[in-house]
């Protein structure tokens, strides 16, 4: 059977998150319905990596099994035909080996957070950020970050749920950034790592967060690390602000185009 990696772009608001789940709508089962309107059958995809409810893709990739050879421009083409209108989007599609996989071979993935920072109520960005209505110390927050880059046993900072074997994972970069937008005084954390556990991320942005309204100081996120104690981290981060920013392979599945067809063959 021949298999293709999807680029997946998702608002995460309608959904359970990615993670297939019975009788709730969920964008693994939404995109495997999709898939099951051009080839009527069960469907399994595989992501690079699962999302919470909320939680939005800028990148998400899967792969997937077809039964017959399709041109990946019109296998992504009549599956947004069958997305919508849920928001949902194929952004990318092409054809790799049989056995290369969507998680396994991804060597990091990157998460972006978005912060609005002003008092009057979010209308365009609302249910894309998390607003918090002072401001926030940026060169605070940057010191405070410094104390998770690199490996660490990440306890503080994993949910009571997660499932990951260790809680030892390796963070890479950890950039906060300010950015003045049409809409306000954003601030942006962008995470990367080869892999994380559930709730990491969120966890970061909201011990940060406390460290740049002054509750807490910068070293203090030094001793909430070391203390492997769930209760040392701040506030877990609402979902609506994480995204799935992009996921990074040795060779990218993407790195052709997609060729269109001619128009005689539309």
């Amino acid at each position: 059977m021949p298999r293709y990696a999807l680029k997946i772009e998702y608002h995460g608001k309608p959904f359970v998150g990615w993670q297939r789940q019975p009788k709730q709508k969920s964008v693994q089962g939404t995109i495997e319905a999709a898939l099951s309107k051009l080839e009527p059958r069960i469907h399994n995809i595989v992501a690079a990596g699962r999302t919470d409810a909320g939680v939005h893709a800028l990148a998400q990739v899967v792969h997937c099994d077809m039964a017959q050879i399709w041109n990946p421009f019109r296998l992504s083409e009549a599956l947004n035909y069958h997305l919508r209108p849920n928001p949902i989007a194929v952004i990318g599609c092409n054809t790799v080996a049989n056995n290369w996989h969507a998680r396994f071979f991804a060597t990091e993935r990157q998460y972006q957070f978005r912060i609005l920072m002003r008092r009057a109520p979010a209308t365009h960005l609302d249910g894309l950020v998390w607003q918090i209505k002072n401001q926030l110390n940026i060169e605070a927050m940057r010191k405070g970050a410094q104390h998770l880059i690199g490996q660490h046993d990440f306890t503080t900072f994993r949910s009571s749920i997660c499932q990951a074997e260790s809680p030892i994972k390796t963070v890479d970069v950890i950039n906060v950034s300010q950015v003045e937008g049409g809409h306000g005084q954003e601030v942006r954390f962008d995470v990367r790592a080869r892999s994380f556990l559930h709730n990491q991320v969120r966890s970061f942005v909201g011990t940060l967060v406390r460290v740049g309204n002054g509750s807490m100081q910068p070293t203090d996120v030094k001793y909430a690390l070391e203390a492997c104690d769930r209760s040392a981290c701040g506030q877990v981060s609402p979902p609506q602000g994480l995204y799935l920013a992009n996921v990074i392979y040795p060779d990218d599945p993407f790195k052709s185009e997609q060729v269109q067809p001619k128009p005689h063959e539309v």
